[in-house]
C-alpha cells in the first residue's frame, strides 16, 4: 500500500489557508483601523497569485485548493462591500446587488463545472468567445480585470478614511475610483455571462439526466 497524501500540508493549500487567516483579520479591524485591514487584505489578495505558482512548481494542484481560492476571493469582496454598505449607506442597494451577482454566479458556474465530468460538445464552451477566450487564455488581461475590480471596491474603501495623496489636482484614491469603475462594471458583465452559460449547460445536464431516467423506466 502506498502512503496517503495529506492534501492539506500542500504548499499551495498552506498558502491558502494563511490567506483565509490574514482575510479574517482583515475584516475584524475593516470597520475601525484601515492600515491594518488594508495590509492584510492586499497581502491575502497577492498570495493568490504565489499558491498558483507553488502548485505548478511542486505539482500539487488540487480540487480542494482551487476551490478554496474561490471561496476566499469571494467572500474577501462580499466582506468589503458589506463593509462599504455602512459606509456609503445611500449606494446599500448597488453593493447589495453587486454581491448577489458575483456570489451566486460565481457559485453556479463552478458547482456546474464539478457536475459536468467530462467535456462534452453540447456544453456552452466560455472560450469560443472571442472576448472569454482572451479572458481565460491571457493572464495579463485576467489580472487586470481582477485587480481592477478590486481596486474599485478598495479604493472606495480607503476614501472614506483618507483622500490620500494629491495627484493630478483630485485625491489618489477619489482617482483609482473614477479610473476602475468601468472595470467593475465589465467584470459584473463577465459574472453574469458566466452565470447565464452555467444555466444553459446545467440545463442540458438536467435533459440528459432526464432522458436517461426515462429510459430506464
Amino acid at each position: 500500500m502506498t502512503k496517503s497524501e495529506n492534501i492539506f500540508l500542500f504548499v499551495p493549500n498552506i498558502i491558502g489557508i494563511g490567506r483565509v487567516i490574514l482575510a479574517l483579520i482583515s475584516f475584524y479591524f475593516m470597520s475601525t483601523n484601515y492600515v491594518i485591514a488594508s495590509w492584510c487584505y492586499v497581502v491575502s489578495s497577492l498570495l493568490d497569485a504565489v499558491d498558483g505558482h507553488a502548485a505548478r512548481y511542486y505539482n500539487q494542484s488540487t480540487k480542494f485548493g482551487a476551490i478554496l481560492d474561490q471561496l476566499t476571493d469571494r467572500i474577501g469582496t462580499m466582506c468589503l462591500m458589506a463593509t462599504l454598505c455602512q459606509f456609503y449607506e445611500p449606494y446599500t442597494f448597488w453593493f447589495r446587488v453587486s454581491m448577489a451577482i458575483d456570489i451566486s454566479c460565481h457559485w453556479i458556474y463552478l458547482h456546474t463545472t464539478l457536475l459536468q465530468g467530462k467535456t462534452s460538445h453540447k456544453f456552452v464552451d466560455m472560450s469560443e468567445n472571442p472576448i472569454m477566450r482572451l479572458y481565460y487564455t491571457n493572464r495579463m488581461v485576467l489580472f487586470f480585470m481582477c485587480a481592477g475590480n478590486e481596486a474599485f471596491y478598495a479604493g472606495l474603501y480607503l476614501l472614506h478614511f483618507t483622500p490620500g495623496p494629491i495627484f493630478a489636482g483630485m485625491s489618489l484614491y477619489n482617482l483609482i475610483v473614477h479610473l476602475t469603475f468601468p472595470i467593475a462594471l465589465v467584470k459584473a458583465a463577465i459574472s453574469l455571462l458566466h452565470g447565464y452559460v452555467a444555466c444553459i449547460n446545467l440545463s442540458i445536464i438536467d435533459v440528459k439526466e432526464r432522458q436517461e431516467r426515462l429510459k430506464m423506466n
